[in-house]
């Protein structure tokens, strides 16, 4: 009944995607200080074990079953996977069982809370995020990954988005501008990073991963597998070797950590677009988005925004950039499920796609800043200054990353 290669290579991909949330771990805790270490790679490691939690009792379902409220979120049929059995074949593609659908997306689920982590390092409580991880799903990620993929308005309308350049980065980098905004700016904002090696790491694990997020985004194996897989490669690369030119004509020293953001900014942009154009677009995308993402970055230092590890400026603007380069570049010749973007005619597709990205920015940001505001209610959202002064670590923790007599 089912395709035992598809099904197979969308494992691999699951597999992919979820090694994507210890890499993030790993690049967020080598950028922080070496006393928030432990910090901020616990935030991306809950996330793993709650966002599965809720995945199963209700967030497959309300992303993925029904249409309600004028296709703004799902329903409730596929609470705790109701329904749903080892024949049930994922109604996108009959030879794919819905579980490993269900799998699938639950580790895009399990990332995108994770990418906000970096933006408020050092001063947010543990509690606090909790909560945050959990109301965040529900009122955010949910209603865009359905809206998006799962049959709501968005999709009707003819918004394209190949693997989350609007439902992952786009929200989480504009809820991290929010997050940012609302818990204000570090005490020690020089803080280097702790270990460039570590991030390095990091930024292995995210690129390869990446793979899976992209080329997985196809749910099937065919070309547009094979196309999403190299553009995602190619966007990464051009998008690094610009951020280090860049860098290195700016600063007089080619900069081993702007070669790793620039490749991750690469990553991003093209993760809306990466089944839907050429091969000589991804290569455009790229360099757009070493560019664009750099002068985000600095944008964001110029106005005082503490984003301490730049979530805002390569994951939301990244995001945002591949959206709207979506609606430029895509021709169904690549993709015939896709759309024919502003350069082969499309401008009411280019328009859509800009509108799009601009709700769900608005939206994203709104609803955090909200959020923190009522989470503080019932719990206290910034740490105290002696507990960020003393390093989350320890003051929240009761660990240190490294023995320090050994250093």
């Amino acid at each position: 009944m089912f395709d035992t290669g598809t099904t197979g290579f969308m494992l691999l991909a699951t597999s992919l995607v979820m090694l994507m949330t210890p890499g993030l771990a790993f690049f967020y805790g080598g950028l922080a200080g070496k006393r928030n270490i432990l910090g901020i790679m616990i935030q991306s490691f809950v996330s793993m074990g709650i966002t599965t939690i809720m995945w199963f009792v209700c967030g497959y379902s309300l992303c993925f079953s029904g249409n309600e409220m004028g296709g703004f979120i799902g329903n409730l049929d596929k609470a705790f996977m109701h329904g749903v059995d080892l024949n049930s074949p994922f109604a996108g593609n009959t030879k794919l069982p819905e579980f490993v659908f269900m799998a699938y997306q639950m580790m895009f689920a399990i990332i995108t809370p994770a990418l906000i982590t970096g933006a408020f390092v050092n001063r947010i409580t543990f509690k606090s995020y909790l909560v945050f991880l959990v109301l965040w799903q529900v009122l955010v990620y949910y209603p865009f990954a359905h809206m998006v993929w799962g049959g709501g308005f968005l999709q009707q309308w003819g918004v394209l988005d190949f693997a989350g350049g609007i439902v992952v980065h786009a929200t989480a980098g504009f809820a991290a501008l929010a997050s940012v905004i609302y818990v204000g700016k570090r005490r020690d904002k020089e803080s280097a990073p702790n270990s460039i090696p570590l991030i390095a790491i990091g930024t292995g694990l995210l690129w390869f991963g990446w793979y899976g997020f992209n080329a997985g985004s196809a749910l099937d194996v065919n070309a547009v597998t094979g196309l999403a897989f190299l553009n995602t490669d190619v966007a990464a690369s051009f998008a690094a070797i610009t951020w280090l030119a860049i860098e290195w004509y700016l600063v007089k020293k080619p900069k081993f950590v702007g070669l790793l953001t620039g490749a991750v900014a690469g990553l991003a942009t093209i993760t809306p677009a990466a089944g839907f154009v050429s091969l000589p677009s991804a290569c455009i995308i790229g360099i757009a988005a070493g560019l664009v993402c750099y002068v985000a970055v600095h944008l964001k230092n110029k106005m005082g925004w503490d984003d301490a590890l730049d979530v805002w400026g390569v994951h939301g603007i990244g995001g945002c950039l591949g959206t709207i380069l979506l609606g430029v570049f895509a021709v169904k010749t690549m993709n015939s499920a896709g759309a024919d973007g502003l350069l082969a005619g499309g401008s009411h597709f280019f328009i859509k796609q800009c509108i799009a990205v601009v709700g769900a920015c608005i939206y994203g940001f709104v609803f955090t800043y909200g959020m923190l505001f009522l989470i503080n209610k019932i719990t206290p959202v910034k740490v105290t200054q002696a507990d960020e002064d003393k390093g989350l670590d320890d003051s929240l923790h009761g660990e240190k990353a490294y023995d320090e007599g050994v250093l």
